[in-house]
């Protein structure tokens, strides 16, 4: 079951304060670290979330280097933190980082590979990084759709960002205008389709 907001955030401690007293190797303890840092960040508690993920990153470093998958989860955390501190040029390299990484062991086509590409487009269009973004959103999409499905949310996330990419670039030509246009469309036409019309 998942869980939000303050209940969120009140689990996080629970689970936190049960496993502290435990050694710093102990895989609960880190556990309940990591779901601590996911829960602040949640919360917009970003200044409070990043030394908590810091160190549990750090210690997975320390005693899981072979781990690769749980180290690449406390990345992304700690970049999406990053993002909501403001720090998007320490997160932009992160994101890469992550995004090489699951290519490399999971495939383009997979869909944690996709949502971490889509989490990057948005970081490279709020860095005012256009022509990179819509180079690789345009290389992403496809995958996404063989993968997902042209309906899926993670596709539909890609494209909006490629939207973006294309019309708030200052130096867009009329032809890019006319494919964000399309492309919002599309997607508009989509989330109806799929989630229903009162859907935000």
């Amino acid at each position: 079951q998942g869980f939000h907001s303050a209940v969120k955030l009140a689990l996080g401690w629970a689970g936190w304060k049960m496993y502290l007293g435990r050694p710093a190797t102990d895989r609960f303890r880190l556990a309940s670290m990591g779901i601590l840092g996911k829960s602040l960040y949640s919360n917009r508690r970003d200044e409070e979330a990043l030394p908590v993920l810091e160190a549990n990153l750090a210690l997975r470093r320390r005693f899981w280097s072979r781990d690769e998958k749980h180290i690449l989860i406390a990345q992304s955390r700690l970049a999406n933190c990053l993002v909501g501190l403001g720090r998007r040029d320490e997160a932009l390299a992160l994101e890469r980082v992550i995004y090489d990484r699951r290519a490399t062991i999971l495939g383009v086509s997979h869909k944690r590979t996709i949502m971490t590409g889509s989490n990057l487009a948005a970081t490279l269009v709020d860095l005012r990084l256009w022509d990179e973004a819509k180079t690789f959103l345009h290389d992403q999409l496809p995958a996404a759709r063989r993968s997902l499905g042209p309906d899926h949310k993670w596709t539909l996330k890609l494209h909006q960002r490629l939207a973006d990419a294309l019309e708030q670039n200052p130096r867009c030509t009329r032809d890019d205008l006319l494919e964000a246009e399309a492309i919002i469309e599309g997607v508009i036409q989509r989330r109806r389709r799929v989630f229903g019309r009162t859907h935000p």
